[in-house]
């Protein structure tokens, strides 16, 4: 194998999408900063036992494994930030009521999370600790939905689900409790044969269990509507009565266009997340852009149970899908030393232009830049003039 070729599902990236991701990044967080969010910057690397923070999820999966050559002990690549935000906000800063936090950082994943996937992301998200109501839930939306809209993603639709529901059915039937995961990626794929096979991997399940998963999965589509089919079908366990009325008072107090639920929708997140989750799909991306939820008491492995809720989306992933990048307006200007040539050039920088020394007798190839003017001395004094067609 060349020496060059990068591992699958790991690419470079070329300078004009590189230089647009770069620019959302500085839009997006410096939009959080608007909304009153602190930025942090946790490690690249920690011990394996602080990054898996809430064990049996898909989380623990996706974690690259080394060995720390100081300690001896197992560390972990990242594979998400949020629970190294959960850690800053429990342990270090140790804050009464609201905390607002938000991060930008590279994630990597040990296998991608799908066939068009990449290993390596570019996260960028935001989260509130400290406040359990609504209105915590209904911000972070609100800002999610911002986040697209400032990179000029078109006809954003945001979907809700609402994992607690599916967890309520199968904790009702203890038969149906050791094949949790296995049944939550039969929902989210609305696999209907493989739900009916059930009787034979759980033997002991009840009839309506079944039944109801089934249900469950034609349970999508206009948010008021699928409430109440799913109040009518659904069993009144009170833990989906509450789950239901907690949905229906985020929406009425959202003003979002183009918004669904999809209830059998379990595996849109690493699996921490304890209450209504969320996902924003746009035309011209496979999958969702933005991942989102509330996901209280994941602090608590480190020494401090806070309610928690915020969102995240892959830098690289938007960029991706976006039009391609326009190339920037530059100026040419001849390779020199003489103090007012330098002058000039200082002055021009320093006025947010994009001035290009031609190093002598070597041509110059550029993808992100259109040189439609030239620095040139005339009569004595530098001066920008266009280049004619």
């Amino acid at each position: 194998m060349s020496n060059w070729l990068l591992p699958e599902s790991l690419a470079d990236i070329l300078p004009t999408e590189a230089r647009r991701i770069e620019e959302l990044r500085r839009y997006l967080l410096d939009l959080y900063r608007t909304y009153g969010f602190e930025l942090v910057a946790p490690p690249l690397v920690e011990y394996l036992e602080s990054l898996q923070a809430v064990s049996g999820t898909k989380l623990n999966l996706r974690t690259n494994k080394l060995v720390d050559q100081l300690s001896g002990r197992t560390m972990g690549v990242r594979a998400d930030i949020t629970p190294q935000a959960a850690r800053i906000d429990a342990h270090l800063l140790n804050r009464e009521g609201v905390t607002r936090l938000c991060y930008c950082g590279t994630v990597l994943h040990a296998r991608p999370a799908g066939l068009l996937s990449d290993r390596e992301l570019l996260q960028i998200g935001a989260e509130i600790f400290g406040y359990a109501g609504v209105e915590a839930d209904i911000e972070i939306i609100q800002l999610a939905l911002a986040s697209v809209a400032r990179a000029g993603v078109q006809q954003a639709r945001l979907d809700l689900n609402l994992p607690a529901i599916g967890h309520a059915l199968i904790n009702h039937d203890s038969a149906l409790v050791p094949f949790a995961s296995e049944i939550f990626d039969l929902l989210s794929a609305k696999d209907a044969p493989g739900i009916h096979e059930l009787k034979s991997l759980a033997p002991g399940c009840r009839a309506d269990s079944i039944q109801y998963l089934l249900t469950l999965t034609n349970l999508y589509g206009n948010g008021s509507e699928t409430i109440a089919i799913a109040r009518e079908r659904l069993p009144g366990l009170p833990e989906i009565t509450s789950a239901l009325d907690g949905l229906e008072s985020l929406i009425a107090a959202l003003s979002a266009e183009n918004l669904t639920i999809d209830l059998a929708d379990m595996g849109g997140s690493y699996g921490y997340h304890s209450g209504v989750v969320f996902s924003v799909y746009a035309p011209g991306w496979h999958d969702a852009l933005v991942r989102g939820g509330r996901y209280d008491g994941v602090g608590a492995m480190y020494g401090r149970s806070r309610p928690a809720t915020g969102f995240s989306l892959d830098l690289r992933k938007l960029s991706g899908g976006l039009p391609p990048a326009e190339a920037a307006r530059a100026i040419r200007a001849p390779w020199g030393k003489d103090a007012s040539l330098i002058a000039m050039l200082e002055q021009l920088r320093e006025a947010g232009e994009i001035v290009i020394q031609m190093l002598p007798d070597q041509p110059h190839a550029l993808d992100e830049f259109i040189i439609d003017r030239e620095l040139v001395l005339h009569d004595g004094l530098w001066q920008v003039r266009a280049i004619s067609a």
